[in-house]
């Protein structure tokens, strides 16, 4: 199969259990595959290097700023940003394939299809939920913030039909430690950028998320696993304000 000129770049921490599966999956069609890794302690790099056309080292200092920087690293105008934990279908490879040649579009989102373990979570808001993942670099710019940070993009956004696999969360234990990183990075954004948060405010949202995600987006048709999604969705707003409550009152050690 002919390879087209499309860099696949990959951000990297700790993820040698998933990172061949990520890799195989463009390995074959793409002509760059970028691997920025921050500060790995197991496998990952020397797997990434079996892959990849380019392995940096650079330590995470900001989530925006960081991504920018790997991006900036490939030698292709398109890029197809991807998580270690993702891959794409065969699918999507054709439709990506078809594409790229003749479209007038600047970017496109792509659809995720997300597991909890083995399950593909249909509902909650979880799918088809589109991210913008694919762009031309020289229009596309992340907001150099810790976490979720915004996209600037100067042109038009297609979108595309066919899924990202993604396998972020091994079980509710990853789940979990997950939504704790996050959620720290979230009080800490609030402080930094001077947000004001009250008790009562925050009190709402996780009232607000849990029958958003449960009810309003039909979590409950994914039964107890969307209960737990609606359910975490709650917590991430709590143990936010929590922990920017800590961090103002200056109790934490």
């Amino acid at each position: 199969m002919n390879k087209i000129p499309l860099s696949v770049v990959v951000i990297t921490k700790n993820e040698e259990r998933n990172i061949a599966d990520c890799l195989k999956s463009v390995a074959d069609w793409v002509d760059e595959i970028v691997v920025v890794d921050d500060e790995s302690t197991d496998r990952t790099v020397a797997i990434a290097g079996e892959f990849a056309s380019k392995v940096f080292h650079r330590k995470m200092d900001n989530e925006g700023r960081h991504r920018n920087w790997a991006y900036a690293q490939a030698k292709n105008e398109w890029i197809l940003s991807l998580d270690a934990d993702e891959k794409v279908s065969p699918q999507l490879r054709e439709e990506i394939t078809a594409t790229l040649p003749m479209t007038q579009f600047h970017a496109f989102s792509i659809p995720l299809r997300n597991f909890i373990g083995k399950y593909w979570v249909k509902h909650s808001g979880w799918y088809p939920a589109g991210k913008l993942r694919l762009f031309m670099k020289s229009r596309f710019k992340y907001e150099e913030e810790g976490v979720h940070p915004r996209v600037f993009l100067q042109g038009d956004t297609g979108h595309l039909t066919k899924d990202i696999i993604h396998k972020g969360y091994p079980d509710f234990e990853h789940f979990l430690a997950s939504l704790n990183r996050q959620t720290t990075l979230e009080a800490k954004k609030w402080v930094e950028t001077g947000r004001h948060m009250s008790a009562g405010t925050a009190l709402w949202r996780t009232i607000d998320r849990f029958f958003r995600h449960f009810i309003g987006k039909r979590g409950y048709k994914d039964g107890f696993i969307g209960f737990m999604i609606a359910f975490y969705a709650s917590l991430y707003q709590i143990m936010s304000y929590a922990k920017y409550w800590e961090i103002r009152k200056g109790i934490k050690e």
